[in-house]
């Protein structure tokens, strides 16, 4: 009892704000779209770049240290969109549509903030760290899946690694691997302005579930539960083939129990790949995540 209402404690405040951020949108109507542009292109480009920096050049971050999670997250979002492809063929389901969102977790809106309720702030590192991770297999081997076929204009990488995201993590790394130590007066104002990502990004996750819907509710109770079972598995295999820290072993399954990311429904509307599929895939996952999240913290909790 003591365990359930520990998972309960971690879970329902991040449910609570993107309740809030719905409970607006429903309410604003469809202005709120508009109004939440501004918002989004201030958090992607200042205040998620500040909070990855400052999570990656803090003290107690090091990247050696979590050198084998990153490559246990790795090996977990490709694991996962290994074992949907056949998934995916078994239920006629367009590969292009399927895979990709199995590939990449909601590890930055809820992992971050659940991360942090969970293991403490001192977390907040490594998470930052699976988020990084993420985002690199998606837009490396996610971005191609969903091209596969389709003629016109590629995806550049060479725009996402130049992207304030991605610059600010690489200064992060650098700054870590020369052991760089920020002055106090300075990091602490960016930390501050870092810090405001995380509720913000729930926030704009519940404004954002909104706008997808349960047609397709096929597929997406399907993906729903092969997004986490499969990630789940490979954390399992990997949590007795590596020599992972308590605290590394927990954000492992942890991010492995995970649901698809939002971000999933606005890359395939970009491409006009079924989006109408994948919303459903990403709503009812994130619904889903209510029985999933709890048994990853339950497998990783100490």
């Amino acid at each position: 009892m003591e365990a359930f209402y520990r998972i309960l404690g971690i879970i329902l405040p991040v449910l609570a704000i993107v309740a809030v951020g719905y409970g607006y949108a429903r309410l604003r109507g469809a202005s709120v779209r508009t109004d939440m542009v501004a918002v989004n292109r201030v958090s992607m480009e200042v205040l998620c770049p500040f909070l990855m920096f400052t999570a990656l050049a803090a003290k107690d971050f090091d990247v050696a240290h979590n050198g084998l999670l990153i490559v246990a997250a790795v090996v977990v979002s490709l694991g996962s969109a290994l074992l949907a492809w056949p998934v995916a063929r078994m239920f006629g389901y367009d590969v292009r549509t399927f895979v990709p969102p199995m590939l990449y977790n909601n590890c930055g809106n809820m992992g971050l903030p659940l991360s942090m309720l969970a293991f403490g702030p001192s977390s907040l590192s490594a998470a930052a760290a699976l988020w990084v991770t993420s985002n690199a297999v998606y837009f490396s081997a996610g971005i191609k899946i969903v091209e596969i076929g389709k003629h016109g204009r590629r995806s550049s990488f060479r725009a996402f690694i130049t992207s304030p995201m991605m610059l600010a993590t690489i200064a992060g790394f650098l700054f870590s691997l020369a052991h760089i130590t920020v002055p106090p007066m300075l990091f602490q104002p960016l930390k501050m302005i870092g810090d405001a990502c995380i509720p913000l990004m729930l926030f704009a996750l519940g404004v954002r579930m909104r706008e997808v819907t349960f047609k397709s509710w096929q597929i997406g109770l399907v993906g729903a539960v092969v997004c986490p079972v499969t990630g789940l598995i490979v954390a399992w295999l990997l949590d007795s083939l590596f020599q992972l820290t308590p605290l590394q072993r927990g954000q492992l399954y942890l991010f492995a129990s995970l649901p698809p990311a939002v971000f999933c429904f606005m890359i395939a509307e970009q491409y006009n790949q079924e989006p109408d599929k994948v919303a459903s895939i990403v709503m009812l996952g994130n619904v889903a995540s209510l029985v999933f999240v709890p048994i990853g913290l339950w497998l990783g909790l100490p």
